[in-house]
């Protein structure tokens, strides 16, 4: 049996977004968007680079108006750099009775939220997010912008259930 698989079924580990963290009643759960999105836009745009590169090189070469079509072509791995620098720079965060979701890489917005104030928790997947386990997770509180969202998180499901436990101050189980 796989150590890291052992881990995962073990009530004492959770696993979010390719992290596994020991798990406490006062422990802090960071959580991130997905990659799996980010990897496969990836190996498209690494795709459709070398179909451009090899295609001009093989039949367009002689064509003086795409020259510039080998200098712009790696313009098209500019998509999933900007979606990483995305991702890296959003976090979510529960520490004690606290959600504190930052976004930002120059510039910072952090909106920090009481568990115990939390109302509703709320899954949402398209149908390629549930083919990927992953999808929305919306949380809602009492006031005017009562509704945060996390985009593409892994098993929403389980970490709804997870953010409910935490708000509720019950310890959280797998």
């Amino acid at each position: 049996m796989n150590i890291g698989s052992k881990r995962y079924n073990n009530p004492c580990f959770k696993r979010y977004n390719s992290a596994v963290r020991e798990h406490s009643a006062v422990s802090e759960l960071t959580i991130h968007p997905t990659g799996k999105f980010i990897k496969a836009g990836f190996i498209l745009a690494v795709l459709v680079f070398l179909i451009l590169e090899i295609t001009y090189f093989a039949s367009w070469r002689g064509n003086e108006y795409l020259n510039w079509l080998p200098f712009a072509a790696p313009v098209v791995l500019l998509w999933p750099c900007a979606r990483w620098m995305r991702r890296r720079f959003a976090k979510t965060v529960i520490s004690g009775d606290r959600l504190r979701h930052e976004v930002g890489m120059t510039g910072k917005s952090t909106r920090t939220i009481q568990l115990s104030k939390l109302q509703d928790v709320r899954v949402d997947q398209s149908m390629l997010q549930r083919l990927w386990n992953v999808g929305n997770v919306s949380l809602e509180t009492a006031g005017e912008t009562s509704r945060l969202t996390l985009f593409n998180v892994d098993d929403p499901q389980a970490l709804a259930d997870e953010i409910l436990n935490r708000a509720r101050g019950g310890s959280a189980t797998a």
